[in-house]
């Protein structure tokens, strides 16, 4: 029987800023660690990443509330970020002034982001312990005195 693992997410909608250039920071944390996530989000200079960085720990801060609240076991080291998306919001038209009286129109563009952690599963090939087994330890020793 396989155990649904619980998706808890955040979002920060109306954020003045391209979808595409959010999704250059997105892109960076997509899949990582919690910790490392909110890492390259602190160290990363572009003008969106202190928001995706508060909306990270809001997600982590959901998690543990969700996860109080239901009486379910979280460990908050294990989570990762699973998706994170920038969608389009609204777009905002505005006029710039054009040579000889005329207008020229644009487009001020809105992102709305959605960011979602969950925990990893215990079987997905990490490494949670670095140590060898006993039985290997006195195979390598015997082995080096040897040479």
């Amino acid at each position: 029987m396989a155990v649904e693992t619980k998706e808890y997410r955040a979002e920060a909608k109306f954020q003045r800023v391209s979808p595409q250039k959010a999704r250059l920071v997105l892109d960076l944390i997509k899949g990582r660690g919690i910790q490392e996530a909110l890492e390259t989000a602190a160290f990363t200079k572009k003008r969106i990443a202190p928001v995706i960085h508060k909306l990270l720990t809001s997600a982590v801060d959901n998690a543990k509330y969700v996860a109080g609240e239901q009486g379910v076991d979280l460990d908050v080291d294990n989570l990762y970020v699973k998706q994170a998306l920038a969608n389009d919001g609204p777009r905002m038209k505005r006029i710039r002034p054009a040579p000889m009286g005329r207008a020229f129109r644009y487009q001020r563009r809105l992102a709305h982001i959605v960011v979602s952690v969950a925990e990893r599963e215990a079987g997905e090939g990490l490494v949670t312990k670095a140590e060898e087994p006993v039985a290997a330890k006195a195979t390598k020793k015997k082995a080096g005195k040897k040479a």
